[in-house]
């Protein structure tokens, strides 16, 4: 009995970690906003905070205990240079990691930027029944990771599986 599967659109927050950008010049936050309202998905929210793991923490915290919110995607903070510390802030939040996002990201990344993608600390996973994914700040590096990989994990459509389809019921966290 074959059940053809059918999307439901999700709240995504965006979270744009930088020291210098603003609502204006935040082009890696504006392109991932686009594409998944471009998606069918719903904005469920668009901030920018400086790199302070404090600040990061707090506000991914708050999306994370908020029912409507089923998955966060932040851009910037992913190095390894200055102040750089979205995953030292997110990580410790996560339930469970992904492990295999920041693999296949930065395999992809190899085609496109060769050995640079290295220095990308890019990661995912889940946290009270919301998904997270931490992409650098690049508008690049957040075409890559949506269009190669987060747009199809957060579609019900995509087979063989998808993290759209482990959410319970929308509304509702586990």
């Amino acid at each position: 009995m074959n059940q053809e599967k059918t999307f439901v659109p999700l709240n995504i927050a965006v979270l744009t970690v930088s020291d210098t950008r603003s609502e204006e010049t935040d082009t890696s936050g504006r392109l991932l906003a686009e594409r998944l309202c471009e998606a069918g998905h719903h904005l469920a929210d668009k901030r920018i905070v400086p790199d302070d793991i404090y600040r990061i923490r707090a506000v991914v915290s708050a999306w994370i205990a908020e029912p409507q919110v089923h998955a966060v995607v932040t851009t910037g903070g992913t190095g390894v240079t200055g102040r750089d510390g979205t995953p030292e802030a997110v990580a410790v939040l996560l339930d469970k990691t992904l492990d295999g996002f920041g693999e296949v990201f930065r395999a992809i990344s190899f085609e496109e930027i060769g050995t640079s993608t290295v220095q990308s600390r890019a990661l995912a996973g889940v946290a009270n029944g919301t998904y997270i994914f931490c992409l650098p700040g690049s508008s690049g590096a957040c075409r890559t990771g949506w269009d190669r990989l987060i747009r199809a994990q957060l579609d019900a459509t995509t087979r063989p599986c998808n993290l759209a389809e482990l959410i319970p019921r929308l509304g509702e966290k586990r």
